[in-house]
């Protein structure tokens, strides 16, 4: 049965947003959707919470922890052998360290946030490849990885702390350029914001302080998924060629929600860098200049 379906791969899937998107994924009916998740225990739970909703979808638990080379490896290849295929992979699963240490901190966010989805692409990329439709990689990244957003006063996220998230998740970005540069065009590469989201990321992210439903965030990025907002890709990509001058350099800075933003955004790369809602798209060209934009 699966065959007939669309295989998408969720890291951090028994949870939060990666859970959420498994859900309506397995809603749809047309897609296969494997769970990666760290715990088997607490992966189980969730399956078995999506399987007694009945839906028409088939979610299939994977064991894959994204700091262990060796269960990614193995992930790779039960996948190899059970579908021979990958359609879409989702880099979703990502943490807020409690070490005692900064660079405790830094070290385990960077091994879960940005190392892990580097390795876990590279193993999948192989089976990414053998997809007959339109193959992707989804990078679940972050407005609090934003260079231009952490120096803006009046950013929202200014005084936000967490430095080492804020980095990770920087790190990301970088490493979704870099994935465009060695995997596109034959598979299409996106970085996506979900916005503040609840979820048990850290205790800031609850209702109470303004996060929303983890719903709300995965419906834009459900329409990444399933190439609907390609055409934004296009019109942010002519929109920024038209703003680059001839002396090969540009000063822009992008709307909320617009990964874009970051500096890394490179248009020479053609990276495919959305904002969460298509509105933002016609006022992300902003008054204050920030981020060189160079064209090679």
């Amino acid at each position: 049965m699966a065959a007939t379906k669309t295989i998408v791969l969720i890291t951090g899937a028994n949870s939060g947003i990666g859970f959420e998107l498994a859900a309506q994924l397995t809603a749809r009916g047309s897609y296969h959707v494997l769970m990666g998740v760290r715990s088997m225990q607490k992966g189980k739970a969730a399956l078995a919470q999506l399987q007694s909703r009945n839906l028409p979808g088939t979610p299939e638990l994977l064991h894959l922890d994204v700091t262990d080379d060796e269960t990614i490896h193995r992930a790779a290849e039960t996948v190899d052998k059970a579908h021979g295929k990958l359609d879409i992979l989702i880099n979703n699963a990502a943490i807020v360290s409690a070490a005692p240490t900064l660079r405790g901190k830094l070290q385990k966010e960077f091994d879960t946030n940005a190392t892990g989805p580097a390795v876990v692409t590279e193993s999948f990329a192989p089976l990414l490849r053998k997809s007959t439709g339109s193959p992707r990689i989804i990078n679940i990244s972050s407005g609090a990885g934003s260079i231009a957003r952490r120096l803006d006063p009046s950013s929202v996220l200014y005084k936000v702390p967490g430095l080492q998230y804020r980095v990770s998740k920087a790190a990301l970005n970088m490493i979704t350029a870099c994935q465009w540069v060695e995997y596109g065009p034959a598979v299409k590469v996106f970085a996506y914001d979900p916005g503040f989201t609840q979820s048990n990321l850290s205790e800031r992210n609850t209702a109470e302080n303004g996060a929303k439903p983890a719903d709300e965030a995965v419906r834009p990025l459900i329409d990444v998924l399933e190439g609907k907002r390609d055409d934004e890709v296009e019109e942010l990509r002519q929109t920024l060629d038209y703003m680059v001058p001839d002396d090969n350099q540009c000063m822009i800075s992008l709307g909320k929600n617009c990964l874009a933003s970051l500096s890394i955004a490179q248009y020479s790369h053609g990276i495919h860098l959305l904002p969460m809602h298509r509105k933002l798209l016609t006022s992300v060209i902003g008054r204050n200049v920030s981020i060189p934009i160079s064209r090679t």
